[in-house]
């Protein structure tokens, strides 16, 4: 698998430039890596057959043990500024997830307004429920009424079948159908599908090959930084 923190983190850089910066051109220029760390996974020899089905670890891997332990470097983090707006990244790599769950996502956005979450935890049946919070200092009921016209005027047309649930005097949730959740596989094929896309239109979005060079800028850098 390599280093953690360029592989999934690719993913979460892209999510990042996307909402943040939709259709934006960027370049390297607006990247400033403010500190970047790694740590391992410890990988017992009963973990690793139980995975791999080999009794012995391979020659290649002997300069990551530490005695018997194979100590994998999964995990990692990336504190960065695009174009002056903080961000950070950040993955963990567990052995095996809890029983009954997979991968799960956390996610913040802090905005002038609100706050927007994804939280996938227990307390949400590690399903992915997006949350929203106003920022410090709005005027609550002001935000009511703006995040109801937002919900179920504007975005009703759109996504028909949203729900805006109120949970307390700071707290609201949106409920989404389940006819949205095609999950991270289908979501392959639509990536897939819009590359033919570009195939036979013989052109792309200016910033789709710029984008792509800052994101995978932001993940080396932030390796190298972390191994400072």
């Amino acid at each position: 698998q390599g280093e953690g923190i360029v592989d999934v983190t690719t993913h979460l850089v892209d999510m990042i430039q996307w909402e943040a910066f939709p259709e934006v051109t960027l370049k390297k220029e607006d990247v400033e890596i403010v500190s970047a760390s790694r740590w391992t996974t410890d990988i017992t020899p009963e973990m690793f057959k139980k995975s791999t089905h080999l009794d012995e670890y391979p020659d290649y891997l002997q300069k990551d043990l530490e005695g018997e332990t194979l100590k994998v470097y999964s995990n990692g983090e990336i504190n960065y500024k695009l174009k002056g707006i903080h961000a950070k990244v950040s993955v963990i790599w567990n052995f095996q997830a809890p029983e009954g769950t997979g991968d799960t996502h956390y996610s913040i956005m802090r905005g002038t307004k609100a706050n927007l979450i994804i939280k996938q935890g227990q307390e949400e049946n590690f399903k992915p429920t997006l949350y929203v919070e106003p920022a410090v200092g709005e005027d609550i009921n002001q935000f009511a009424a703006s995040l109801d016209k937002a919900v179920n005027l504007s975005l009703q047309t759109k996504f028909p079948g949203l729900i805006l649930r109120k949970l307390n005097d700071s707290l609201w949730v949106i409920d989404i159908p389940e006819k949205y959740k095609e999950g991270h596989e289908a979501h392959f094929g639509q990536v897939a599908k819009k590359y033919l896309e570009f195939l036979v239109q013989g052109e792309m979005p200016e910033w789709e090959v710029p984008n792509m060079i800052v994101k995978y800028y932001i993940t080396t850098e932030g390796l190298r930084a972390a191994m400072k």
